[in-house]
Order: C-alpha cells, then sequence, then structure tokens
C-alpha cells in the first residue's frame, strides 16, 4: 500500500505484479494494536495463534485506483509479471478474535487510506522521498 501511495504522490506509474485481480485485506496500524493489546490482556488460558487482521478483501487494481484517486493522481496503473510465488487470495480468519477478545476491525479501506495519505505527503513535502519509499 505505501508503495501504491508514493508512486501516486509522485506522479510514478503504479505498479501491479499479475493482472491485479489477486486479493488482500487491509488492516489499519490502530486496529492491529487493539487486537494485540485485546490478545496481552486476555486470561492465560486463551492462547494462539489468533489471527488478526481485517478479512474484507480487495483486489490489487481495486487499491490502486482508490490510490489514484484520493490522492487525485494523473498516474496510470502499469503491469509486470506475476512471480510465481505469489498468492492469489490473503484474507484472515478473525473469528477466533472476534469470539475471545471481541475484537473485530473498525476502520474500513478507504478511511484508512484517507488517513494514511497524509503522512506520506508530509514525508515527501519535507524532502524525505528516501523515508517514504523505503516504507
Amino acid at each position: 500500500m505505501s508503495s501504491f501511495i508514493v508512486q501516486a504522490l509522485l506522479g510514478r506509474d503504479l505498479t501491479i505484479f499479475g493482472d491485479g485481480e489477486q486479493t488482500r485485506s487491509f488492516c489499519y496500524v490502530d486496529d492491529l494494536v487493539e487486537g494485540f493489546h485485546r490478545f496481552m490482556s486476555t486470561s492465560s488460558d486463551v492462547t494462539g495463534p489468533i489471527n488478526i487482521g481485517n478479512p474484507q478483501e480487495f483486489t490489487v487494481r481495486h487499491l490502486a485506483e482508490k490510490v489514484i484517486t484520493l490522492t487525485g493522481s494523473r498516474s496510470k496503473v502499469i503491469h509486470r509479471p506475476l512471480p510465481p510465488d505469489d498468492p492469489r487470495q490473503r484474507r484472515p480468519d478473525i473469528s477466533k478474535a472476534s469470539e475471545l477478545m471481541d475484537w473485530i476491525p473498525k476502520v474500513q479501506l478507504e478511511e484508512g487510506l484517507r488517513r494514511t495519505i497524509p503522512y506520506f505527503e508530509s514525508l515527501l513535502a519535507k524532502g524525505n522521498v528516501a523515508n517514504a519509499v523505503s516504507v
């Protein structure tokens, strides 16, 4: 996600590997921290693994297009060959987290992007391109 945001803010083309139809799930950091906190606060009889993430799936293409829209970029999407080990789907099963810790993510993709884009804008505005690109 950070690569797409930085590429869009710099007016560069966004690189998608494969056709972009592979799905990913994105969980905003505040939700992850809340999930970790709740897990650490459970009784000792609650053991892992417990998946923490956002089960809502989006195609990589959808993410790229959403980033372009929200940044107001004129970037285009370009395709590169899909690495052979790239999974077609990534979607966590958070049923244990929901059941044992009463936890579900609250921040949805668009809201998370709206909160994240200004962070990268500020890095780039400070001339901190190296840090923005390395995230």
